[in-house]
């Protein structure tokens, strides 16, 4: 609720719409909601509406309970996503998550094209199992991640126009990170989004990674996709000084803890086949508690 009033968001419906995304993100992005509570009051709101757009469409998509089938999923997926779309150009909307993101893209004035993108990125995922290349890999996360990267950065205030490449090349560290944790969970849909070429050139088969034991030449690949992750987020650090100070503490939170999952794949020994990389109370602890106090002052 206070929230709400600091953001300025008025309307019973609009807010209980803001209210199901900010619902949406404490239920499912754990990591990603702990974040958004070190930016001021005020941001929170447009924050959750961004996120409960992405979740709400990858739901349609990923949810292994669902019952239809891949080609009522893609139809489930074009009518939603065409009629979000369709009220962000108007910038009205009666979708319980829609409405909330479209009066977020109207403040902000955020480029439609990004949430075409996104919609984009979840339609490949009903239709490719693979990619060849690296260069292919980024069609589907210049969507999938990417975009919400450049999304973002409106609300975070930027101080210059070199924060929306940064913010975009953070976000796609974010989402390599998870696919070299998920790669299990993946195998289970059907896919696998480290790039085929990457991993024979280690010696690696699709049939080597469904038979779920972490060998030499598993080992190699990941090291090699978790130096790509290091890489992408030090040339992105420098984008976190280009936003409004106040922002600055989710961003390095969120980066450490994201970018972090690569570590814990590290402390597991590779075993993402038998173990599942994740962050622990600990280290959240110890990320959060000094980013809230440099959030607290910058906010002074």
């Amino acid at each position: 609720m206070k929230e709400l009033d600091a953001a300025g968001i008025q309307g019973a419906e609009l807010r209980a719409s803001y209210a199901e995304c900010k619902r949406l993100n404490s239920l499912h992005g754990k990591t990603y909601y702990l974040a958004t509570l070190l930016l001021p009051q005020a941001k929170r709101p447009f924050v959750h509406a961004l996120y409960g757009f992405a979740r709400y469409a990858d739901e349609i998509v990923d949810d292994l309970e669902s019952t239809l089938t891949l080609e009522e999923k893609a139809e489930a997926l074009k009518s939603w996503g065409e009629g979000v779309l369709a009220d962000l150009r108007t910038g009205q909307s009666h979708d319980a998550i829609g409405m909330a993101l479209a009066d977020t893209v109207t403040r902000f004035q955020i480029p439609i094209e990004h949430f075409e993108a996104f919609l984009h990125s979840m339609t490949m995922d009903l239709t490719i199992s693979e990619y060849q290349s690296y260069d292919d890999l980024m069609e589907y996360v210049y969507g999938s991640a990417s975009v919400i990267g450049l999304q973002m950065v409106p609300i975070l205030g930027p101080l210059s126009p070199d924060a929306y490449p940064l913010a975009e090349k953070l976000g796609t560290a974010f989402q390599l990170a998870n696919f070299i944790r998920d790669v299990s969970e993946d195998l289970d849909r059907g896919r696998i989004y480290l790039p085929i070429e990457e991993l024979n050139s280690h010696g690696v088969t699709w049939e080597m990674l469904n038979e779920r034991v972490v060998t030499p030449e598993i080992r190699s690949a990941l090291k090699e996709q978790i130096a790509r992750v290091r890489r992408l987020q030090k040339e992105a650090d420098a984008g976190i000084h280009l936003l409004e100070p106040s922002s600055r503490a989710c961003i390095e939170a969120a980066s450490e803890l994201y970018c972090g999952i690569v570590d814990e794949v590290e402390k597991i020994d590779y075993q993402i086949f038998t173990e599942r990389a994740k962050t622990s109370q600990w280290r959240r602890l110890t990320v959060a508690l000094p980013a809230y106090a440099r959030a607290l002052s910058a906010r002074r």
